[in-house]
């Protein structure tokens, strides 16, 4: 008499990374190694650009976290933007800190101010919302406007720097943009990988469901709201830096959240890569074309028209449905196997 053998057992894993993910690791440590040496052999031009792309994307990502993940769609980021950017130049100017550590104070600073904001601006939903954070920006730019210490409405100019040869102020302006691009992947990435990620979509999904199952929903969304304030007054701060003048109507633009949002749109919203694909999308556009005035500006709208009705999840979102890729894996997959 012969017994049957045992049943197996399957056992269930979680797996997060994929080799596409894997592979992306080590080309990006292999390219950021690369890109660190840059002013060493580089010309200063392609470092400026660089700077440039950074702040772009930066702002986009921030942009993306509050909107894309946590269901907040904001038209007045800039106002953390330009208050980012203004409080490095005081402090640069008139308090003796050194501009480049001014850089995270400023984004601090806007995290400080985004608190009080917070209460008016969540007081509101939906279009409201996003309207009223238009308005809070404009109050800024207004504020800001009216102080003649930083020169009123016309601005002013970055004198701090002054003592600095071109060449150290350019290569340290370089590497803050480098260490600020790969601290917001990191950062984002490695929060949309934990709990609070997983509930920051819950409460995008459906506040009314994530609340009944316990998720802190007030402080969930303003805990990001923060988060991305510090982001925004961070590439503000950065850009500014770099541009060595600043004023009202260029910090506390719409420009900037328009932009924010097209390069998102373009890129893939709810996705770590559409803004970086959006950034350099948009940088090459403004580079190449932006001599063309207005006809520069409508290319632009046709093109977010174009992408919005044909590629509905954005570049990297077709990409990601048809050929399965994604360099930031935040998602979870169950993956059944025989011990």
């Amino acid at each position: 008499m012969t017994t049957a053998p045992p049943s197996v057992v399957p056992v269930i894993d979680v797996v997060r990374s994929n080799s596409a993910s894997r592979t992306a690791l080590a080309i990006g440590i292999a390219l950021l190694l690369i890109a660190a040496s840059l002013p060493w052999w580089g010309e200063s031009s392609w470092m400026r650009e660089f700077v440039e792309i950074a702040c772009y994307f930066i702002f986009a990502m921030m942009w993306n976290l509050l909107a894309g993940y946590g269901g907040m769609v904001s038209i007045g980021q800039q106002a953390f933007f330009g208050f980012g950017g203004y409080v490095m130049l005081v402090l640069g100017n008139f308090a003796g800190v050194n501009p480049f550590i001014a850089i995270p104070l400023g984004a601090l600073a806007a995290a400080l101010v985004a608190v009080p904001v917070s209460f008016v601006a969540f007081r509101l939903s939906g279009g409201y919302f996003a309207i009223g954070t238009w308005v809070i920006a404009e109050v800024f730019r207004l504020s800001f406007a009216n102080i003649s210490a930083v020169g009123g409405g016309s601005g002013t100019t970055l004198i701090a720097l002054r003592g600095i040869e071109k060449a150290t102020r350019e290569s340290v302006t370089y590497w803050m943009a480098l260490a600020c691009v790969v601290a917001a992947i990191s950062l984002v990435y490695l929060f949309l990988r934990s709990k609070r990620g997983l509930a920051l979509l819950a409460i995008r999904d459906n506040e009314v469901a994530a609340e009944s199952q316990g998720v802190p929903v007030a402080r969930m969304k303003l805990a990001v709201y923060v988060v991305a304030a510090f982001g925004a007054g961070l590439a503000g701060a950065l850009y500014f830096v770099g541009n060595l003048r600043i004023s009202p109507d260029a910090a506390f633009s719409v420009n900037w959240s328009a932009f924010a949002i097209f390069m998102v749109v373009i890129g893939g919203i709810g996705r770590i890569e559409g803004p970086l694909v959006g950034a350099l999308i948009f940088w090459a556009l403004n580079k190449f074309l932006s001599d063309y005035g207005t006809w520069y500006l409508l290319g632009l709208g046709l093109l977010a028209i174009v992408i919005t009705l044909f590629f509905k999840q954005g570049l990297w979102g077709y990409a990601q449905q048809r050929w399965g890729w994604s360099l930031f894996p935040t998602r979870r997959h169950l993956v059944q196997r025989i011990p």
